[in-house]
């Protein structure tokens, strides 16, 4: 069993916060790791997998695993308060929880800062003004180019609008805990949390 993600201290809520408008999977605690029931190899069809076959400089030929989808974002979303909004989840591949940079795949045809807009507002009921400030690679064996994304007045619109296999539960943490955070490493797209910090001046502080 892999040990529990430190968990990161909330704060108080975002005084400018909405009532919700209907339950939340922390309100019926399905916030928690999920039972594992059985694995099988090959591809559940959540991450494409293709072989490629390269003809190689020494006149040899090689097969390689390319995965992944072709863009994602994460978004670090910072209230009026200067609160960071987190998504807290279970994470099936490190098996543990993790409190998340919202974020997830651009959609074929979807500009990047309208699916940013558009996850922060399904795992936390957030929105505001995105700015897309950085791109990388996922790996050197992956597809994906990975977008960050900075909102510098995140405000609570609605309650979290999960979409089928989503559980998240909403987390604010002030910038100095979201740094601690980063340094932890207790998170995936770290890179990207740190791009956006540096991108608005707050790595540092």
């Amino acid at each position: 069993m892999a040990r529990s993600a430190r968990a990161v201290a909330p704060v108080a809520p975002d005084r400018l916060a909405a009532p919700k408008l209907k339950p939340s999977w922390q309100d019926l605690g399905m916030v928690a790791r999920w039972k594992l029931i059985d694995e099988r190899e090959g591809s559940a069809g959540y991450l494409r997998v293709v072989a490629r076959r390269y003809a190689l400089p020494d006149g040899t030929q090689g097969e390689w695993d390319i995965f992944g989808p072709e863009q994602t974002v994460a978004v670090v979303a910072i209230t009026p308060r200067g609160e960071v909004v987190l998504a807290r989840q279970y994470r099936p591949g490190p098996d543990t929880m993790l409190d998340e940079i919202p974020g997830g795949a651009v959609e074929a045809g979807e500009d990047v800062a309208a699916a940013a807009r558009r996850e922060l507002l399904e795992e936390t009921g957030y929105s505001g003004t995105v700015e897309v400030i950085a791109q990388t690679w996922l790996s050197g064996a992956a597809r994906t180019r990975r977008f960050a994304a900075l909102v510098r007045d995140a405000t609570r619109v609605s309650a979290p609008q999960n979409q089928a296999g989503e559980f998240c539960e909403v987390t604010l943490v002030s910038l100095a805990q979201f740094r601690e955070h980063l340094r932890s490493g207790q998170l995936t797209d770290v890179d990207l949390g740190y791009l956006a910090l540096d991108h608005a001046g707050l790595l540092l502080q």
